[in-house]
């Protein structure tokens, strides 16, 4: 069975001869969570503009399902991609029932992974709490069954009880309906909790890559890492 999503020496950047990501391979099997980690600024973001068909890439290739893409964004959605940006996206003045219905999700597939907005339908999304409208976002992209679900910091701003329904409502799609998952997660010890794979980036390339079982054994390189790109980009240029 082919990965659904793999890069191949994927470049990506925002200005001619400036590259953001430099020669990126990754993959990601159906079923399975993958996690993208890294400081900030170390391209994770750009990576998943790139992936959702939002970004062109300076060269390199992105595969979904084994067949190469260059397809945007809408295309890929169609084609099984579900994108969940760092922004909610939450229509804050239709209800949640409608956000769910112009998602074109099914609205008991949404409500099987959070059946606590069961009793939030009848309320417009800008009523909702953070925590709320979070999952509503993710309900609405699992909902849909994609083949691929792309998630940048579902977990931005929450508090921790929400991180962990967030998080084991990734894992559940996976497991049980055999979605492939690539997520960016800013809270290692979490996503290292339900991840299968992990990859970590700094600078725009993979500095490490292995197992969430091998990583969990490595944690403390990992936020080590963290530490030296926050120094970095605190460092003043000259």
């Amino acid at each position: 069975m082919s990965p659904v999503l793999e890069t191949r020496a994927l470049t990506v950047g925002y200005q001619p001869g400036l590259p953001v990501v430099k020669e990126l391979d990754l993959e990601v099997e159906p079923g399975q969570v993958v996690a993208l980690l890294g400081p900030n600024g170390a391209g994770k973001t750009t990576t998943m503009l790139a992936l959702a068909g939002v970004l062109p890439p300076v060269s390199g290739s992105v595969l979904i399902g084994g067949e190469e893409t260059t397809a945007p964004l809408h295309v890929r959605a169609r084609q099984g991609l579900a994108f969940v940006t760092e922004e909610r996206s939450v229509l804050m003045g239709l209800t949640a029932a409608e956000n769910l219905r112009v998602g074109g999700c099914d609205q008991a597939e949404a409500l099987a992974l959070f059946p606590e907005l069961e009793k939030r339908l009848d309320l417009r999304g800008g009523l909702l709490s953070g925590g709320e409208q979070q999952m509503l976002t993710l309900a609405r992209a699992l909902g849909r069954r994609p083949r691929l679900l792309l998630a940048d910091e579902l977990s931005m701003g929450l508090a921790p009880m929400i991180v962990t329904r967030l998080l084991g409502a990734v894992r559940d799609a996976a497991r049980e309906r055999g979605t492939g998952v690539l997520l960016v997660e800013q809270h290692v010890r979490k996503v290292l909790g339900i991840a299968d794979h992990v990859y970590v980036m700094r600078r725009g390339e993979i500095a490490m890559a292995g197992t969430a079982a091998e990583m969990r054994g490595r944690i403390g390189e990992i936020e080590d890492s963290y530490l030296a790109g926050a120094a970095q980009a605190d460092a003043p240029r000259r």
